[in-house]
């Protein structure tokens, strides 16, 4: 609990956590989506301080962690062209593809760059005319207003040697079908707070309906996710399944109206393969088709271009609450973050990297 007595509003965490135990009289199994939730939580040791009936699951909420092995491959073999300049945020050098990783690729002298923004790779396709510069467009809706509006502005200038390696995804869908499986245990939800910054929550509404779970928007700070946790349990102690808003300082109710309408321009709702969780019907992002001369996939001939998770790493497990990162029988021994089997142990935001860090000597 260090991280957590050192935090400035340490001692009102302790109070929100003492209410939490007050009024819990049942085994609750509550599942924060975001992997930076999940980082938060392990770090300060928020789940420690929970009563022993609730149970943190930890979500998909990672998007480094759900892009496919097959969109890897893809970025591998575009980035290792001569002709290409290949364009991505930092996080995503690392993640191992089924042979290697781009960080690799640039030590072989592939022209693999990190950017900060996707308008960074707009600019480099202006400056150099002779190459072909190529984006990896990941994430959740929070990134997608980015990644559009680089798409956009290419479109713009007109810029010819310029494309887009897109896998966005949208969380709703992934809700959807973690509930609608067999092997669900889920019971409510904290939603992640910057997606519904963007998208806002009305998507929320109809699935906490349909499968009778709370879902509680919900920050990052200490005090954001316990207060999202006991608004969370005041629900399902009382036998409500509503949508609620912990984050108001940051959530609107109908979310980012610029942002949503640049992404209706630019992108159409598609079919996605998540790792862990397979091919969810309408639950990514892909370029629309006034903007599909832009698509790296059809650029470059990849599109049919598919590939099996290794059966080794059980990260597609811990994706979907089914395990927990130490549970897996090379967690800190053969798969670390110097040598992963797998995007959980490499990314800022994922639950087996976040296990390593701060529970590796207690688990």
């Amino acid at each position: 609990m260090k991280f957590l007595d050192e935090y400035r509003d340490g001692e009102l965490a302790h109070q929100l956590a003492r209410e939490i135990h007050r009024i819990t009289t049942r085994p609750w199994n509550i599942m924060e989506v975001c992997g930076g939730q999940t980082h938060a939580i392990v770090k300060f040791g928020i789940d420690e301080l929970l009563p022993k009936q609730i149970t943190l699951i930890h979500g998909p909420g990672c998007p480094v962690c759900v892009t496919p092995l097959e969109v890897i491959d893809k970025a591998l073999e575009i980035a290792a062209r001569p002709e290409v300049i290949f364009t991505s945020f930092g996080d995503m050098l690392r993640v191992p593809g089924s042979m290697t990783d781009l960080l690799s690729v640039k030590a072989s002298g592939g022209d693999v760059r990190i950017v900060y923004s996707p308008l960074d790779a707009v600019k480099l396709a202006e400056q150099n005319p002779s190459k072909e510069v190529v984006f990896l467009g990941v994430g959740f809706e929070t990134t997608a207003p980015a990644t559009g509006m680089a798409v956009f502005q290419a479109a713009q200038k007109g810029l010819k040697n310029f494309s887009m390696l897109i896998s966005h995804v949208l969380v709703p869908p992934a809700i959807e079908a973690l509930m609608s499986s067999p092997n669900c245990r889920v019971q409510a939800f904290l939603a992640a707070g910057h997606v519904c910054a963007v998208m806002g929550y009305e998507e929320y509404f109809p699935l906490a309906a349909k499968y009778r779970v709370p879902i509680v928007v919900t920050g990052f700070e200490p005090m954001d996710i316990l207060q999202g946790l006991l608004m969370t349990v005041q629900q399902l102690e009382s036998g409500r399944a509503e949508v609620e808003n912990q984050y108001s300082r940051a959530v609107r109710r109908e979310g980012n109206q610029p942002a949503q309408e640049l992404m209706r321009k630019v992108f159409k709702v598609v079919p996605r393969k998540w790792r862990g969780l397979g091919e969810i019907p309408q639950s990514g992002l892909g370029l629309s088709e006034a903007y599909s001369a832009f698509d790296a996939e059809k650029r470059f001939g990849l599109a049919d271009h598919h590939v099996e998770e290794p059966a080794e790493c059980i990260a597609g497990l811990v994706l979907q609450g089914l395990k927990k990162p130490h549970e897996c029988p090379a967690f800190g021994t053969r798969c670390t973050p110097e040598h992963p089997f797998g995007a959980t142990m490499v990314s800022s935001e994922g639950a087996c990297a976040a296990y390593y860090r701060y529970r590796r000597r207690s688990t």
